[in-house]
């Protein structure tokens, strides 16, 4: 019997689990290649996992809303020819080559309130996001030890940690004060000092409607409160006058559009001039790990994307240095099209090194976007608008009505610095001021 394990993909940089929204297939159930077998979400999208070979489903791991981090074995599928027919009986199938694995049940907080940190000796890594958490609702390190972990190398998810604090609202687990012991006697741990902790329901005053985040909502909130505790924000603001370009696309939108099939947005001119600007200043393009800085070759822009729900999402265009204005109309429109559908893939919001907003399509005039982790810069541009202002002419400055429009910058201060910052943004302005309005496409 030939085996292929399914595992949960990656599905982004920053991404380490994702949620199982729905199964379609249950065990015994027979799939094909590029079948779907179930439905998953992270914070960025929803997304089908196809099956990776034809057979039978054998062994389902995981329940549907289980949070699963990313490379773990989910589902096996026998392979083998007679699979179709009849699955092999546990005494007769030849899987002693196979490693085996177990499907645990979900841990509670509850479960083995001291075992997992005993032999960690205090050195147990947390995330950001489980920190964040933690210090939000009032979670002791002494605590935070004792919650079991069942991410790899039985780290602290983040559905462990909230799973412990309704556990502990709900009176089902104690909060212990003291310090952990690293190795105590049982006899000294008979009667640790211990408090109760109680949690009083909120009361609303007035004529209020509480309606519950959607998930969706929930894993955004997430993301941008670890954003803003990984990275110190700094936001740089710039205005730039648009008129050649608002004039040009005017002109040609409509030829445009007969000859390429496709509309002509102002989105994939910004990211023209964004490339031409990362390429001048690489350093805006970079992540950082730990100390060192991840200087990222590909330009891949990431373009924020309302949805119909309110909710957001960034798909990606790679490699969008190596793109004409056609073809990067046409992986604005695919991409904007299918995150409005929900038929986002999961790589079409991976590998991002820049993002673009564009808070102006609801008439903003300026924002002060959020970055998108682990990136260390995000661009946002605001509503294009007439406005009087002086240019210079041969016959002297003038007043004259002309298309602007703001634009802002924010980045992280640990890798970019305010000189390249302002430096790279004052670029930007400049490629869009200086726009051909005799060009073609």
């Amino acid at each position: 019997m030939a085996i292929v394990e399914l595992v949960m993909p990656k599905m982004g940089e920053s991404i380490m689990e994702a949620t199982i929204l729905r199964w379609h297939k249950k065990a015994g159930d027979h799939v094909k290649v590029d079948e779907t077998v179930l439905e998953i979400a992270t914070d960025k999208v929803d997304s089908e996992v196809p099956s990776i070979a034809e057979g039978e489903i054998t062994e389902i791991l995981f329940a549907e809303n289980d949070v699963v981090p990313v490379g773990t074995i989910i589902a096996r599928i026998n392979t083998s020819a007679e699979a179709a027919a009849a699955a092999p009986s546990p005494a007769t199938a030849p899987v002693a080559a196979e490693p085996k694995f177990t499907a645990a049940a979900p841990v509670t907080a509850t479960a083995q309130p001291a075992a997992a940190p005993a032999a960690s000796g205090g050195a147990r890594f947390y995330s950001p996001l489980v920190l964040t958490i933690a210090q939000q609702e009032g979670v002791s390190f002494a605590e935070l030890e004792k919650i079991p972990g069942s991410g790899s190398e039985g780290r602290v998810s983040k559905k462990d940690i909230l799973q412990y604090i309704a556990d502990r609202k709900e009176g089902k687990v104690i909060a212990d004060v003291t310090p952990a012991p690293v190795a105590a006697p049982a006899a000294s741990a008979a009667r640790p000092q211990q408090v109760t902790t109680t949690v009083a329901s909120p009361a609303y005053n007035g004529n209020v409607e509480i309606i519950e985040m959607d998930r969706m909502r929930k894993l955004i909130a997430n993301h941008m409160v670890m954003s803003k505790q990984t990275s110190p924000h700094v936001t740089s603001f710039a205005e730039a006058d648009v008129t050649n370009m608002v004039k040009w696309r005017d002109r040609v939108k409509g030829e445009f559009e007969k000859r390429e099939g496709e509309k002509l947005t102002f989105t994939p001119l910004f990211i023209e001039a964004v490339v031409r600007c990362i390429k001048r200043f690489p350093l805006v393009n970079c992540s950082l790990d730990g100390d060192k800085i991840i200087i990222k070759k590909d330009i891949n822009i990431g373009m924020a994307t309302a949805l119909p729900s309110g909710n957001l999402i960034v798909p990606v265009i790679r490699n969008a240095d190596v793109l004409n204005l056609v073809g990067l109309s046409k992986q604005v429109n695919s991409l904007a099209n299918a995150a409005r559908q929900n038929k986002l893939k999961p790589e079409d919001t991976q590998s991002g090194t820049f993002t673009l907003t564009n808070v102006g399509t609801f008439g903003s005039l300026m924002g002060t976007p959020i970055i998108n982790q682990p990136q260390v810069a995000i661009l946002a541009v605001g509503a294009i608008k007439k406005r009087p202002v002086v240019i210079e002419t041969e016959d002297g400055d003038a007043i004259a009505i002309r298309h602007m429009m703001y634009l802002s910058l924010s980045y992280d201060h640990r890798i970019v610095d305010g000189s390249l910052g302002a430096t790279f943004l004052s670029a930007v302005a400049q490629e869009l001021e200086n726009f051909d309005p005799k060009r073609t496409y």
